[in-house]
This record gives structure tokens, sequence and C-alpha cells, in this order.
């Protein structure tokens, strides 16, 4: 429907929309975590609940994941920001709600704190201290010579480390959002700790709404697929009504 998206750097970033109802004029658009892709299994699942309600989804992979050219040692936030941007472009004049997974999470801080474009906002199991995660997730390989959690195909880089310690932490940018924004974090994730949300939520503007899903992993594994689902699917549901079609 919207023909080959590129970001800046010309490469092609793969997608799948669907196609929720033609009448509305709202998109949602998902993004993954690092090392992910458009095809994890929550992501999907999320996608197709929107469109199951008629809300249209574009779920997409950062340049050097999944199928989008690039590659993958040039990943960074930062990099992933212009992504985006880019993905907004090509979507015209749809409303966006921006759906962003851990790290995609930090992405989206970063996006809608700048983009007027992003009308809506959900974060999940989203990033908040970049350099903290980076440290403690990647502190004993060496960058250009090892790998992301003993990955060979996700080689971990200078650049990614060196662009997560200039960021830091995203948290001083939620003052800058100002639209409606949702966070939902899994009790038992072990890789983005709770506390991150609780933080960064703390710091946000009105309306927000930070929902606590009881023993649910980083990637909403299993049961809490469908209860993550439900869950921002109602919300969207909600926002997009008080926007209006």
């Amino acid at each position: 429907m919207f023909g080959d998206i590129r970001n800046s750097q010309g490469e092609r970033l793969d997608y799948s929309f669907h196609q929720g109802e033609a009448s509305f004029k709202q998109m949602v658009v998902l993004g993954h975590g690092v090392t992910g892709n458009k095809d994890r299994p929550f992501v999907a699942a999320l996608a197709n609940g929107l469109a199951a309600v008629g809300i249209p989804a574009l779920r997409f992979s950062f340049s050097g994941n999944g199928g989008s050219e690039g590659r993958f040692i040039d990943s960074t936030i930062s990099k992933e920001v212009e992504d985006l941007g880019s993905v907004i472009d090509a979507l015209g004049d749809y409303s966006i709600c921006y759906v962003g997974h851990s790290m995609g999470g930090a992405v989206g801080v970063l996006r809608a704190s700048q983009d007027n474009r992003i009308k809506l906002l959900v974060s999940l199991a989203g990033m908040v201290h970049t350099k903290t995660f980076a440290q403690t997730e990647f502190g004993d390989e060496t960058p250009d010579e090892g790998f992301m959690w003993d990955k060979p195909e996700c080689p971990l880089s200078s650049a990614y480390m060196d662009d997560m310690a200039q960021i830091d932490s995203v948290v001083d940018r939620a003052t800058r959002i100002t639209v409606p924004w949702l966070l939902v974090h899994g009790t038992e994730d072990d890789v983005v700790p709770i506390g991150e949300s609780r933080e960064i939520f703390e710091n946000a503007n009105e309306p927000k709404e930070l929902i606590e899903l009881e023993g649910a992993d980083h990637v909403f594994s299993d049961e809490s697929t469908s209860l993550m689902v439900t869950t921002v699917v109602h919300w969207v549901q909600e926002q997009f009504g008080e926007l209006g079609r």
C-alpha cells in the first residue's frame, strides 16, 4: 500500500501492514527491541489485535534488522529514531500512535519528544537508562569483536556502545512529551527492570497511565501476550476515539 519505505541512507525498511478499516485516519506503528524484528510473536499478535477491531497497524524492522536493508553493526538508537521518522514520512496524513518495545521504547520517547505527528505513545517494557543497559548486558564483551547475547548475527559495535553512552538516559525527555502515554511492563522482566517504567512515569506529563502485568516477562510470553494485547488495544481504541476519526 505504501510501496518501498526507505530511510535517509536509502535502505529499504521491511514492514507488514494490517489493513483495519479503510475509513480510519489513524495508524499504529510498531517498533521492536534490540536484536529483534517486526516478526516477534507478541509484536505480530498486537498488530493483528489492533486490525481485528478496525485499527490499521504497521509493524516494521529497523535498518539492519530482520528483512530490512542495512548492516546490524550500524544499528543504534539514534539511527532508529531516524528510521521511525522515515516510516512516519511515508504514512502521509495519518495520525500516528507509536508502540515501541524495549529499545524501541527508548526510540519512541526520543522521537515523540520532537515529532508532533506522534499523537499517542505506548512503551512496552521500555528501556530508559540506555548506558546502564549496555554496560549491564554487554559490558563483558569487546566492541567490534564480541556479540550481543552470544548471537554471531548480532555483532556488538563501538557505534552502538558509544551511542548508548551518549544518550545515557531518556528519562529527562518525559517532560517534553505532551501526548497521551501508556506504559506497560511485566513484573518479571529481567532485561529492563520495571523500575525504569515507574521512574519515567513519575516524570511524565498527564495524561499518562502505567499498567504492570503480574508475572509477565520482557517479551510478554505465553498467556501474557493476550493480556498485553487486550490492554494496549483497549487503550488505543479509547484514545483514538477521543481524537476522532
